[in-house]
């Protein structure tokens, strides 16, 4: 088992879920914004996916290590930075799968679950996204995603893969505290870092058409999202060539202010959220309708709100130290 970007925040909690169930396991990371100590006693190679000489040494892990199947983490995930490189995403989220795929051609592995997101779907907007929801990314890092879907839509018609993207909504929470997100990039962890320097966590935008103003988000735990990647590569074991794609959220809705009260609660610190202008292309509600891999696969986020922010807090409890 090859997992690329194992070494980061989704990544490890997968390779930690993987390793109990007594797989073997291989992982390839750049450590860019991975670490190491994420997954002690698993073999790591340290390599850039998408440089030109990726897919000779992927092939040749994949051989040493008789890898079967594939979970690919590894890329760029800032929209903002995607905005003012977008020739570097493309090369990195883009050319790394190309390359992750020429060596799994060169080396008879045909089994492949592709972490996507929700991105792809741009403005579109509702309380239950569909997978045949228009898609029309909105910034070169959603566009990459959906491209990188393309690819393994090609790749199945080339030479007869098994694939799954997973289309992850807003992923937060810890399964282990160790494993929690360091990278303040999302909601989260933004707002654990404003409570640690004694300043207001910020919320942008309190007038959409929602129940107290601010925007809705599926929020889904890390591990319900880990064991989603689990019950998609079951599913690739057996059946025809194919590319299936899967939204993978609880279908459940959560203001941004439920959010930050729920944080600031479980914090315990005494703080009061400070409302700043809307950002442009927020759209007002983004939910998922996770149906699909229900009945396909039969997976269902089993954790709620609250499991997710108090997982966090105990992670960055034990992380800031």
């Amino acid at each position: 088992m090859l997992v690329t970007g194992g070494a980061g925040y989704i990544g490890s909690h997968v390779v930690r879920l993987l390793r109990e169930r007594g797989e073997q396991i291989v992982v390839v990371d750049d450590l860019v914004t991975g670490d190491r100590d994420r997954i002690p006693g698993i073999p790591l190679i340290q390599m850039d996916l998408a440089d030109s000489g990726a897919p000779t040494l992927l092939e040749a892990v994949m051989r040493e290590h008789g890898v079967e199947q594939v979970i690919h983490f590894a890329g760029r995930k800032q929209v903002g930075e995607s905005v003012s490189r977008p020739a570097w995403y493309y090369q990195q989220n883009v050319g790394s799968l190309a390359n992750l795929l020429l060596a799994m051609e060169n080396a008879d592995v045909n089994r492949v679950v592709f972490s996507s997101s929700a991105a792809v779907y741009g403005t579109s907007e509702g309380s239950a996204l569909r997978e045949d929801t228009a898609q029309n990314p909105i910034n070169p890092y959603g566009e990459t995603k959906l491209v990188g879907e393309w690819l393994l839509a090609a790749a199945v018609a080339s030479f007869g893969i098994r694939a799954s993207s997973l289309r992850y909504f807003n992923v937060a929470g810890a399964g282990w505290p160790e494993l929690g997100d360091t990278a303040v990039l999302n909601l989260v962890p933004m707002v654990l870092e404003r409570l640690d320097l004694g300043v207001a966590p910020l919320i942008f935008g309190d007038d959409y058409a929602t129940l107290d103003g601010t925007c809705v988000r599926d929020y889904i735990h890390v591990l319900d999202l880990a064991e989603a990647h689990l019950a998609a590569l079951d599913s690739l074991v057996a059946g025809p060539a194919r590319h299936d794609v899967y939204n993978v959220g609880t279908g459940v809705g959560s203001s941004v202010r439920s959010m930050v009260d729920e944080i600031i609660a479980v914090s315990g610190v005494n703080a009061v959220p400070e409302v700043r202008e809307r950002r442009p292309g927020d759209p007002a509600v983004v939910v998922a309708d996770p149906h699909a891999i229900a009945v396909a696969i039969g997976w269902t986020a089993k954790r709620g709100l609250t499991d997710i922010v108090r997982s966090a807090w105990d992670s960055h409890l034990l992380l800031k130290r």
